[in-house]
């Protein structure tokens, strides 16, 4: 399970609720690994690897638009995290995970929380309105 913390505020309520939105869509993913009575899981693996690019896509269409309301000087080299970011979950082989269905969640969830939580403190601070 994934705690959301108040370091993780940014101070800019609709992204820090899209932040905590993600925070949920992980805490999904956890609570999916950890439930035994569903055998397959395929299909609520694939639902919620959807549900995360769309909502990552959205998310990071909103924290883009604020960088550049306020003119973050740093706007080009977040946007290629975001990207990375994008690509990443669309090079996702949905094939490649119905033979071991629980490895692959421990391996997503692993990802999602480290390159959230890192993003958040290290990047995502950065724009802040504290930071300036």
């Amino acid at each position: 399970m994934v705690i959301w913390k108040h370091d993780y505020d940014l101070g800019i309520p609709a992204i820090d609720e899209q932040h905590k939105k993600l925070f949920e869509i992980a805490n999904a993913i956890d609570k999916l690994l950890n439930n035994e009575l569903i055998t397959d899981k395929y299909d609520h693996i694939v639902a919620i690897i959807e549900e995360l690019r769309d909502y990552t896509t959205e998310h990071f269409a909103a924290e883009e638009a604020y960088m550049l309301a306020n003119k973050y000087p740093k706007f080009l080299s977040h946007k290629v995290l975001h990207n990375e970011f994008i690509e990443k979950m669309g090079s996702i082989d949905l094939a490649k995970i119905d033979n071991e269905q629980n490895a692959y969640l421990k391996e997503i969830l692993k990802f999602v929380i480290e390159w959230l939580v890192d993003h958040i403190l290290k990047e995502d601070k950065l724009i802040s309105p504290a930071a300036r």
